[in-house]
């Protein structure tokens, strides 16, 4: 027996937070019955249907994005602004989400899927799923200022784990730089919170890969449903 939003949030119907939101609105059924107490358990056997729409009715679906500038990665924005759903139109009917978030004005490789378990084991710490970010900063950074980030810096309330990181060109007549950095964590802002406490504020960021998934022949704001192979090559990372 599992709490009825872990099951709605490892079935890809929507975070934990919001699987509680759902609950507590009255839009699950559990055997045909409204639930609306949070806590309230369940097991394989039991019917749950969210919005008319039972869970275990929909297929597995693994995307990935080039997500635009100004596009919220969320299923929805209480600004009404553009989310990543609006860039699926209706072409994929089963409810799927973004696995972790982009920025705002952040660009790049962006995974959604309805498999709940796939995208918590990729968003845990434990698998150290790597994250490869192109960033233009301001000032071109030292090596001894990059060797504290590959040393891990401390950043806000915690300290970041060691990362990779390399100026790969430089502009000296307008002070600026081209950084990569991979990083196996997902932090708010970790990225431009790293580069800023070095003295260098990011002007763009942009999300190069997802472990080995890349953006291909992608334009911002097109998308693509992951291989088979691929989605079995992610799996076997994460030990599913």
């Amino acid at each position: 027996m599992e709490r009825l939003q872990k099951v709605l949030a490892h079935a890809g119907v929507a975070s934990r937070r919001k699987s509680e939101s759902m609950i507590t609105t009255g839009r699950v059924r559990v055997n045909g019955q409204v639930v609306t107490e949070l806590g309230t358990k369940v097991s394989v056997n039991d019917q749950i249907v969210v919005d008319g729409v039972p869970i275990a009715n929909e297929a597995p679906v693994y995307i990935l994005m080039y997500k635009p500038k100004s596009i919220i990665s969320t299923v929805s924005d209480e600004k009404h602004r553009a989310t990543v759903m609006d860039l699926l139109e209706d072409e994929v009917n089963e409810r799927v989400y973004p696995v972790g978030r982009l920025d705002y004005d952040t660009t790049g490789v962006l995974l959604l899927t309805n498999d709940g378990e796939l995208a918590n084991r990729l968003t845990h710490p434990k698998y150290e799923i790597e994250k490869n970010y192109v960033a233009k900063v301001e000032g071109i950074p030292t090596n001894d200022e990059l060797e504290t980030i590959r040393h891990g810096i401390q950043v806000d309330t915690f300290k970041a784990a060691p990362a990779r990181v390399k100026v790969t060109s430089a502009d000296r007549a307008k002070k600026t730089a081209i950084v990569s950095m991979t990083i196996h964590e997902g932090k708010n802002h970790q990225v431009k919170k790293m580069l800023q406490t070095i003295g260098h504020p990011v002007e763009k960021l942009k999300r190069e890969s997802y472990s080995f998934l890349q953006l291909g022949g992608l334009r911002p704001g097109e998308w693509r449903r992951l291989k088979p192979e691929e989605v079995k090559q992610l799996k076997k990372q994460v030990q599913m």
